[in-house]
Order: structure tokens, then C-alpha cells, then sequence
């Protein structure tokens, strides 16, 4: 989660259980969503609760507090990460904290349920590109005029009686200033339920959608600006509020993303007519390929350090993705046991536990067989047959080499800059697959690559 400056407040903290014992402290939330609170003093002094935090067993997993600014805060799947005590002096604590809702504090066994929830993220207003400001120039009298016209609401249904929104809020200028006029306009997203359902759906939900936009804009993007309504009862009413949420979101990287518009993948406009279906398709995605989608950003947002890693986890993607896509064998199933049986019926007793693992995944095709099938749709792009042959013996002789360091593999390996290249075409290849499950055809994800230099980059590295 990105932030456009750290969050610090003072104030007092307790447990929803004892809320008559409150302790200072101070709670900092910096960019990328940690979150820490300092406090000073115990929330349970007595015996058994010194005992339990001198064991590791304290079970403050939410607490809740009054701070400045923000008032009322809860803070959820809380634990001591530095716990001080000073007997008869001032003693302060480190508590790690997951979640930080500021504007509401909830009781001990709450549940947290809502409707809607807010978000934006790096870059969504480029990929989108829609804008209710414009500019009206009369060159003859030197003169301008700079109107606003407030655009409606994309609402784009999704699974499990949810809809997506795009939300378009600007702010218009004072009046009291003559000599400077400011409209700003910025995009969000709105996922919203027609019933309540767990804070943890829409978190996961807001998680899979950032990472489409992270595909739909190459680039790794961050959320910003999480907030989400509820309902709160007190003595006289129920009353909806809105909170704002703090995370560790994932991805997130400390770099925010240049978004330019040639080196998008796709952008809003190509899928306005179908959004739903695009939408629907990346989600259900996750239902089928969810290992290869991990695999993938793993591999995209620099969770590997070295090279070696980012390329094992590529390749790794595109075996797993075949496997969960396609259910080609290396011979008729029926056949297949037949054999099995007619081996094991003439093995050895000692040696039939053996030969029956070895013979487990038997019918399995290869390495080489998985990705000459993941190539051979986009062939026209990869290229001719000898660089289609090269690059699929790179990508399995590389990939068993790093597996297994056998030395005999030494020199068929590729390194280097070759290895960096071959992570590129790698990528490239699961992406076109990908706009082919969002629903894209296959002339438009050509038309896509001709488009796109950040496509055309990838798949021109020479090997």
C-alpha cells in the first residue's frame, strides 16, 4: 500500500475486554502499510497476564484506541514483537500490528462486515484515460476557458452479486484566490455487495483486481487511498461511516511506476464494451491457474533476487499453466494402465513399490512437448522455426540445469544477458496467453503486440 506520507499519531490504547484500562502510546504507519504501535505500559498487569507475555502467549490479537486527529482506531492480528518491563520504572513495548481501521473502534469478537469498499492505485488514471476537464482557447482575444463536467459512473457487474465501479472525484478552486484556478479529477475504484459480507472478501477481491491492472499496464502498481463504509449502532441509531484502511498490500514496490501510454499492454478502452466479461474472465482465472498467476508476479514484482530465481519461477509458470489448461497425455489413458499393470505384473515383488512410483506420472508429457504447445498459437510473433526451436531448447535445457546443476549442462545453459533475455520472451509468452483467457481474439491480441513496444521488447530479445 502506498503512502504519500507517513502516518504518526499519539494517543490512548486498550482492549475492546477491558476498556477501562487505557495506556499512551504512539502508532506509526509508514509507506508500503507497516504498521507499529509503541505503548507504554502492559494491556494486562495482572499476574497471569505478566505470565502469559513473559511466555509469548498474550492474546491481544485487536486493540483498539482514541488517537489524534482520526479518533477512534481498531487494530487487528496485534502481537508484542519487543516486550519491556520495568519493575517500578517506565517500560515501553513494540506491538506489531496487521491492520489499522481509523475512525471506529470495534468490540472484541466483532466481525467486520461490510457493503463497499474504496481504492485506487498507481497509474489508474492513465489506463483508464477518461477526463470531464476541458480547455476552450481563443487565440484572437488571448483568452481560455476551462470548464468541468462531472463524468458518471462505470459500473461493471462481477461475480457473487458484486459490482465494480470506476468513480471519477474532483475538487473544484476557491473562490477567495485570483490568481490561480486548480481542477483536479481522480479515478477510483468502488467494489460493492448487495448484501454484507467480511471485510477479508473485498480485501482479496481489491488484491486480484490491482494485480489485473498490473497486467493491464505492464507495470507493478500499488493500492493507495483504501477506505470502506459500514454500519455502526449506537445507543439511538445505526449509522453508516466510512473508515480508512491500512495494509500491507501486496504488490508493492518503493519505486512508484512511470505509466506512458505506449507501453501499455492494453488500456480501458478496449475492453469498455466487454468489461464485465474481461473482468469475470480474470477472476475466474485465479480458479484455474492460480499457481501460474503466483508464479508470474512473483517473478514481475521482484520477489526474486537473483536472476536464476526469476527465470525457475517463469518457467515454472508456463509448465504449470499447461498442466492446469490442457489434458494431452503421452498415450490413450486405458492404454497407458494397461501397460502400467502388464510392467508391474512381470516385475520383481521386491521391486514392484518402486517400479509403481516410477511409473506414477509415466503417461506425462515433456517439458519440451508443454511449451512447443504454449508457443505454437503465437508462432507467427515468436518467429521463424529455427528461433521457435531455440528458444524452447533454451527454456527446458536452462530450466534443467538450474534444477538439478548438473555439470554436463554447463555450457547448454543459458547466463548472463542471455538469461535476462530468455526471462523476457518468457513473460511475453504468458501474456499473450492471458489476453487470450480475458476473451481477446486472436487478431486482436496481434493487433495488441503490433501496439505495444513493451510486447515487442520482450520477444525481439536475442537468446
Amino acid at each position: 500500500m502506498r503512502l504519500a506520507k507517513d502516518i504518526q499519531k499519539s494517543g490512548f490504547f486498550w482492549l475492546p475486554s477491558n476498556p477501562n484500562h487505557k495506556i499512551p502510546g504512539n502508532i506509526k504507519i509508514v509507506d508500503g502499510g507497516a504498521i507499529s504501535l509503541e505503548v507504554v505500559g502492559l494491556f494486562d498487569e495482572s499476574v497471569e497476564g505478566l505470565n502469559n507475555a513473559l511466555n509469548g502467549k498474550s492474546n491481544i490479537k485487536r486493540i483498539v484506541g482514541n488517537i489524534e486527529k482520526y479518533g477512534f482506531v481498531t487494530l487487528d492480528y496485534c502481537f508484542y514483537s519487543n516486550l519491556n518491563m520495568s519493575f517500578g520504572g517506565i517500560s515501553k513495548s513494540a506491538v506489531h500490528v496487521g491492520r489499522a481501521i481509523l475512525g471506529v473502534a470495534y468490540d472484541d469478537k466483532e466481525e467486520i462486515n461490510i457493503s463497499s469498499f474504496r481504492f485506487t492505485t498507481d497509474g489508474l488514471n492513465e489506463w483508464v484515460n477518461l477526463s470531464g476537464i476541458s480547455v476552450e482557447h481563443d487565440l484572437s482575444n488571448k483568452s481560455a476557458i476551462i470548464k468541468y463536467t462531472p463524468l458518471e459512473n462505470i459500473n461493471i457487474d462481477i461475480n457473487d452479486c458484486l459490482q465494480l465501479s470506476i468513480v471519477f472525484e474532483w475538487t473544484l478552486p476557491g473562490f477567495a484566490n485570483k490568481i490561480e484556478a486548480k481542477i483536479t479529477q481522480k479515478t477510483y475504484l468502488d467494489i460493492t455487495s448487495s448484501c454484507d459480507r467480511p471485510l477479508q472478501d473485498f480485501i482479496e477481491i481489491a488484491r486480484k483486481i490491482t494485480n489485473f491492472l498490473c497486467f493491464a499496464t505492464d507495470k507493478t502498481v500499488c493500492m493507495q487511498d483504501v477506505s470502506f463504509k459500514s454500519k455502526v449502532s449506537d445507543e439511538e441509531e445505526v449509522k453508516t461511516v466510512s473508515s480508512d484502511l491500512f495494509y500491507k498490500s501486496l504488490p508493492f514496490t518503493e519505486t512508484i511506476p512511470k505509466i506512458e501510454a505506449y507501453k501499455l499492454l492494453f488500456r480501458f478502452d478496449q475492453i469498455k464494451e466487454n468489461a464485465s466479461v474481461v473482468i469475470n474472465n480474470w477472476l475466474h482465472a485465479y480458479e484455474i491457474i492460480y499457481p501460474s498467476l503466483n508464479l508470474y508476479f512473483s517473478a514481475k514484482t521482484g520477489g526474486h533476487r537473483y536472476i536464476e530465481g526469476n527465470f525457475l519461477a517463469l518457467a515454472q509458470c508456463l509448465e504449470t499453466y499447461h498442466r492446469r489448461t490442457s489434458s494431452q497425455k503421452f498415450m490413450d489413458e486405458a492404454l497407458f494402465n494397461q501397460l502400467t499393470q502388464s510392467l508391474v505384473s512381470y516385475c520383481p515383488d521386491e521391486f514392484k513399490e518402486w517400479l509403481t512410483g516410477r511409473l506414477a506420472t509415466g503417461n506425462e508429457i515433456t517439458l519440451t512437448q508443454r511449451i512447443k504447445n504454449i508457443i505454437e498459437p503465437y508462432k507467427e510473433i515468436i518467429g521463424s522455426s529455427k528461433n521457435r526451436g531455440k528458444l524452447i531448447s533454451s527454456i527446458v535445457k536452462t530450466r534443467n540445469y538450474l534444477t538439478h546443476y548438473d555439470e554436463k549442462m554447463t555450457l547448454e545453459a543459458c547466463e548472463g544477458v542471455k538469461l535476462i533475455n530468455l526471462c523476457f520472451k518468457i513473460e511475453a509468452i504468458f501474456q499473450l496467453h492471458m489476453l487470450q483467457m480475458l476473451g481477446f481474439t486472436h487478431p486482436e491480441i496481434l493487433s495488441i503486440f503490433k501496439n505495444s513496444e513493451s510486447l515487442k521488447f520482450k520477444i525481439n530479445r536475442e537468446i
